[in-house]
């Protein structure tokens, strides 16, 4: 037997590649390559050669991924479904992606996003993190290092029993904050897209009361001028749909002279 070539090693070992020099390795072990499940990703990019290019790597390393190219259907579908992570552009048309992203914390989305941008001044990325995104590269960026980015943010996500930005439910009530949908005793409740937002900001807020100016300010911005009786009208309304009993209700309490409080 030619040395240096031998097949007969020591008991507990195995070849690892005949005719070559051997790299044992312990028997009895199983060496298996472990399968992630797929993450649903939302890809928001309005220049198409970079939104193909992204999309294709992101689905190569087995996300499902989704792209829209502008920020209102970005954030109509980050709003209403479940994404485990969003991937912004900050210069979209019709909606910056600091809109996007600001405007998704108010709702209560709470999926983590990463923002993509030219524009990587120190203020700029100060700007997108104070808004919300949990991470902010700068373009022209190494695809590698998005990748990485990427991988880091969805390790950092556990799985986790449902919480106010996902549903919620008190009595009969049940909220669906993905979908936007409330059932009660198990049919559908219709409510308008302000009387939703202000249940998911009382839920979110539950055991704190609440001034009807804040509520103005988170429900329905700083750039429109209702008056405070517009909160009352909308919490009316909420209560007529969602109380056991509108005229003495259990769930969203007035706290006289101060606002309203939710105790579902």
């Amino acid at each position: 037997m030619t040395p240096g070539r031998g097949r007969v090693l020591r008991r507990g070992t195995r070849l690892a590649c005949a005719g070559r020099r051997a790299r044992p390795y312990p028997t009895g072990l199983a060496y298996t390559t472990a399968r992630r499940e797929p993450k649903r990703i939302l890809l928001v990019e309005d220049e198409p050669r970079l939104r193909l290019t992204l999309n294709r790597r992101l689905a190569s390393e087995g996300h499902l991924v989704e792209h829209v190219r502008d920020g209102e259907t970005g954030l109509a579908r980050a709003s209403t479904e479940a994404f485990d992570l969003v991937v912004l552009d900050v210069m979209l048309p019709d909606r910056s992606g600091f809109e996007v992203c600001r405007e998704l914390r108010r709702r209560g989305v709470e999926t983590p996003v990463i923002m993509l941008s030219a524009r990587g001044q120190v203020e700029d990325r100060v700007v997108g993190l104070r808004l919300g995104a949990d991470d902010y590269l700068v373009k022209p960026f190494a695809m590698s290092e998005l990748l990485a980015r990427v991988e880091a943010r969805l390790r950092r996500e556990t799985p986790a029993a449902p919480t106010a930005a996902e549903g919620y439910r008190f009595g009969d009530i049940d909220v669906d904050f993905r979908k936007a949908e409330v059932l009660r005793s198990g049919q559908p409740v219709s409510l308008s897209a302000k009387e939703f937002q202000l249940l998911r900001y009382l839920v979110r807020q539950r055991g704190a009361t609440l001034s009807r100016n804040e509520l103005l300010n988170e429900v329905w911005g700083y750039d429109v001028m209702p008056s405070t009786r517009t909160v009352d009208v909308h919490v009316a309304w909420l209560r007529r749909k969602l109380e056991p009993t509108p005229g003495r209700p259990r769930y969203i309490l007035t706290r006289h002279g101060l606002g309203y409080k939710f105790v579902g």
